[in-house]
């Protein structure tokens, strides 16, 4: 899954250039990394417990991230140290919750429900901020609700409990995304970005201590281990490290549209590597997800572009 960033105010410039158009291959790279992780994460809970698995996860996204945010982490005053906590903490339940529900439902699946929460931040926004959200997000909401009805529904009124973890993952990032956008502004990045990474590893250290023990590290699989390299260096560590280096070069509202591919890359992912795939209902709610999400960003998108 993924961390908006705005960019943090009296922090020196990076030491390089890009174009926009450098940027977004970037921001794409990262996104087909997040969306190649799905099948991989579900693989590998079958044969590790979630809560081991999340903290060794964490655990090395943040020793892999250290050497290029130790300083900026050292820097960070005390509010930015309860900034990072609240990050965090939000950040392992999304994680959670997507880990779960990966045990009882596809990587495809999992995938769009998780990029509802594009969809569901401008929601919430409008709902703390007691205005209208305007008519793209309402049009956008609407169609990601019958997507998600179509999607997850089969055969009876209730979707299955994986399509409601999953659910709740989505909910837990967009509180991750609002988040960031009201406690981490003023902040270096690259601390910020290691403490949630660390507070993330602590709670799930400690939610495996009281329901799942670790596991002898000498019979995991080399599966898993395969598992934990992507996900910890390549989907935490670089992945978070490449969009709070490169995100300043384009604007919030485009990176949020180029997100907005993760399910797609979930959906071929899960094809490629674990031979899914959606029924044709499953595929018109993933459509219509797909279409939400573009509905509530791509008028934002397209103004910011005019006015720039």
């Amino acid at each position: 899954m993924k961390i908006h960033e705005l960019p943090p105010k009296g922090v020196p410039p990076v030491p390089f250039r890009l174009s926009r158009l450098q940027a977004d291959v970037l921001l794409v790279l990262v996104t087909a990394i997040w969306g190649w992780t799905f099948p991989a994460v579900k693989n590998a809970t079958a044969q590790f417990p979630t809560f081991p698995f999340l903290a060794l996860r964490f655990t090395l996204g943040a020793l892999a991230l250290l050497p290029f945010a130790w300083g900026s982490l050292r820097r960070l005053p005390a509010r930015g140290w309860l900034a990072g906590l609240g990050i965090g903490s939000f950040l392992f339940l999304g994680y959670a919750f997507q880990t779960f529900g990966l045990a009882f439902t596809t990587s495809s699946k999992a995938g769009f429900i998780t990029g509802l929460s594009v969809v569901i931040v401008p929601v919430a926004a409008a709902v703390l901020e007691r205005r209208f959200p305007g008519w793209p997000v309402a049009s956008g909401v609407t169609l990601a609700t019958f997507g998600l009805a179509l999607l997850s529904l089969s055969g009876s009124l209730l979707p299955g409990p994986g399509d409601l973890l999953v659910l709740l993952c989505a909910f837990s990032f967009a509180a991750h995304i609002l988040a960031v956008g009201r406690w981490a502004p003023g902040y270096e990045a690259r601390g910020i970005a290691l403490l949630q990474i660390a507070v993330a590893a602590l709670w799930s250290y400690l939610a495996s201590w009281i329901w799942q023990p670790l596991p002898s590290l000498t019979s995991v699989a080399g599966s898993v281990w395969t598992a934990l390299a992507v996900t910890g260096l390549l989907a935490t560590a670089a992945a978070f490290l490449i969009q709070t280096s490169v995100q300043r070069f384009t604007t919030a509202a485009h990176t949020a549209l180029i997100f907005s591919l993760e399910p797609v890359f979930a959906a071929l992912f899960g094809y490629l590597l674990a031979g899914e795939v959606l029924s044709p209902r499953g595929w018109v709610g993933a459509v219509l997800i797909l279409l939400g999400i573009l509905a509530s960003e791509l008028p934002g998108a397209l103004a910011q572009r005019t006015a720039s």
